[in-house]
């Protein structure tokens, strides 16, 4: 992993942005995931605002609330749709997810999962990271080989849903691609703010890769960019700091 850690979100986002923005922009660059939620969105709107020529590009959402109905403007579909095809200007035929209706959403995963591989595997994926050490809906037991699949959300999980929603929903299942989809992926970028998430930040870095932090997977990928602000960093080990990236350099490609 290579780890940038900086005294807020806006310095995390813009430098963040700069990497993203130079991996959207290559020419064998074709395959990006993006995640939902709230943690992304300032980067996406950071690309936005750089005009970017991205109509190129194919969009794969992460994951989906499972029981959500699909026309919901919150669901990660929605939102990345918004966010993310409308705003970097890709066409709707070039956007791929998952259904949020509980039946689809079975169905359909393994399916998605195998049209990510028929058409190349995936480029660059973005995450975010729960405050339980998930990515994507991958909660912990989660194992390295783990596939796409809807699955019950741990307690933590349910309530920052609820939270997403507005107390309108309250899912306690999701759909995502699996560990292994993520892993396969050439480049992949995490963003984690807040002293909420410092105790999965530790587990991920830190901590020995397992089920217990799935995010602690990533450590097995030799091409991760993990963008921190100076909270969610703030129990990092000394060393671990020490061979953190400068902030003021610029990440690898």
């Amino acid at each position: 992993m290579d780890i940038h850690i900086f005294d807020n979100v806006t310095e995390a986002i813009s430098a963040a942005a700069d990497w993203f923005g130079a991996q959207l922009v290559r020419a064998n660059t074709q395959n990006v995931m993006a995640a939902g939620g709230n943690t992304p969105l300032a980067l996406y709107a950071e690309i936005t605002r750089r005009n970017l020529p991205l109509a190129r590009l194919t969009i794969f959402a992460l994951d989906e609330y499972v029981g959500v109905p699909a026309e919901n403007p919150r669901t990660c579909a929605n939102l990345i749709r918004r966010t993310v095809v409308e705003a970097w200007r890709v066409p709707e035929r070039q956007f791929h997810h998952l259904s949020s209706l509980p039946a689809e959403a079975t169905a359909g995963v393994a399916a998605y999962e195998e049209r990510i591989r028929a058409m190349g595997g995936l480029d660059v994926v973005v995450l975010g990271l729960g405050r339980n050490g998930h990515v994507g809906f991958n909660e912990p037991g989660s194992d390295r080989y783990s596939v796409g699949r809807v699955l019950k959300l741990d307690p933590p999980s349910v309530e920052a849903n609820r939270n997403w929603f507005a107390g309108d929903h309250a899912p306690a299942q999701g759909v995502t691609v699996g560990i292994s989809t993520i892993l396969s992926a050439r480049q992949i970028l995490l963003l984690a703010f807040g002293p909420e998430k410092a105790d999965a930040v530790t587990g991920m870095i830190e901590g020995a890769p397992g089920e217990k932090c799935p995010a602690s997977w990533l450590q097995r990928h030799a091409q991760v960019q993990v963008f921190l602000d100076a909270a969610a960093a703030a129990q990092l080990s000394a060393i671990t700091r020490r061979r953190a990236q400068n902030p003021n350099s610029t990440p690898a490609s």
